[in-house]
């Protein structure tokens, strides 16, 4: 049991375990403590023949996890070594890769906002669950930093070219939309989701879902694949805009203009990360990829002054360094990728690290 102040509780019920994210009034964003305790449990709940359900849920009525606490991040690049950032995304990484590889049904209950690091801890279980309140996205090209916590695994997956331009416009999908690029499962009305909680408890995870799974309403995504994979196929970002502002689409248009708006570095080390994601093939071999890239990423302008922006003053007007793409060159990009000698969480195998670092 825990504390009702506590930033993470845990209680089981029946034949379920259940991790409630608890920092509602910070939309239960991620905290180094809150990712070392979950790990705990599910190293406890493992061994615990009496638990065979994990779900995982937020606390209020916001959403699930808004992602990292990038406010951390931020002092911590700005004014600390970087050391903070760097064991926390060791140890995040580790918690998405344990979760992806559980060995008991894992339900992650993607209510509300699912951002960056609440994609993490909900999108690698086995069964995603997604209301029509649902919010999922990888925002981090807008403060400056590339999607994580496996998030270029699970878009460089998605079909066609959906998942590059849900990484480069940081858009946010809903049900429909997640359960179509491989971020979801199942959809439930929020407002069934008491009584699936209700049933795990006593049912196996399948029949619990039995009895709420519906159809979503229509989605976006699927009639926008013609320009999407048209456009975002370019081998660079600089020909992906010019293709959409070229399209015709208004869509089209307007992903541009939001392009545009992003950092100039992040978007090129994300479509980067993404082409590099596709070719690495395992959750593994990407996350220490992505750890890497976050490392990196602690040392550039762009990751202090995007939160400063978007979150600390919220002015919502970053000043980019580099300001255009056509500035940031391939070499500004391949540092990114280039080992810089410091503990990595080192979740690929031997044999699969050596072709990585082969790339």
């Amino acid at each position: 049991m825990s504390g009702a102040e506590d930033p993470v509780l845990f209680h089981t019920t029946g034949r379920a375990a259940r991790i409630t994210l608890n920092r509602p009034r910070a939309l239960n964003a991620l905290t180094h403590t809150m990712v070392r305790r979950i790990d705990e449990a599910l190293s406890a709940w493992e061994r615990d023949p009496a638990v065979e359900t994990v779900v995982i849920t937020g606390a209020g009525e916001r959403g699930l996890c808004a992602g990292g606490d990038i406010r951390a991040i931020h002092d911590d690049a700005r004014d600390g070594d970087g050391s903070a950032s760097r064991a926390f995304w060791r140890d995040e990484y580790r918690l998405n890769a344990r979760i992806a590889r559980y060995p008991k049904p894992y339900l992650a209950v993607m209510d509300g906002i699912v951002m960056g690091g609440g994609v993490g801890v909900s999108a690698h279980g086995s069964v995603r669950v997604v209301t029509e309140r649902s919010r999922v996205a990888m925002p981090e090209t807008g403060i400056g930093f590339v999607p994580d916590v496996g998030g270029t695994h699970l878009l460089a997956r998605a079909p066609g070219e959906l998942g590059t331009h849900l990484a480069l416009t940081g858009a946010q999908t809903g049900a429909a939309d997640a359960l179509l690029c491989g971020l979801a499962d199942h959809y439930v009305p929020s407002a069934s989701l008491e009584r699936l909680l209700d049933s795990l408890a006593e049912l196996p995870v399948n029949e619990a879902l039995a009895g709420v799974v519906r159809t979503p309403p229509r989605g976006v995504l699927a009639d926008q694949r013609d320009w999407i994979d048209a456009c975002y196929a370019a081998d660079t970002v600089e020909e992906i805009v010019h293709r959409l502002l070229a399209h015709g689409d208004p869509a089209a248009k307007e992903a541009a203009e939001t392009l545009l708006a992003k950092s100039p570095t992040a978007l090129k080390v994300t479509l980067a990360s993404l082409r590099r994601a596709r070719a690495l093939g395992s959750l593994d071999r990407v996350l220490d990829q992505e750890y890497r890239v976050s490392c990196a990423a602690l040392g550039t302008p762009d990751l202090v002054e995007g939160i400063r922006a978007q979150v600390v003053d919220k002015d919502r007007r970053p000043r980019w360094s580099p300001k255009t793409l056509a500035e940031v060159t391939d070499a500004d990009v391949e540092r990114f990728f280039t080992p810089a000698g410091r503990p990595e969480p080192g979740l690929a195998a031997p044999s699969e690290a050596a072709a990585e670092d082969a790339w």
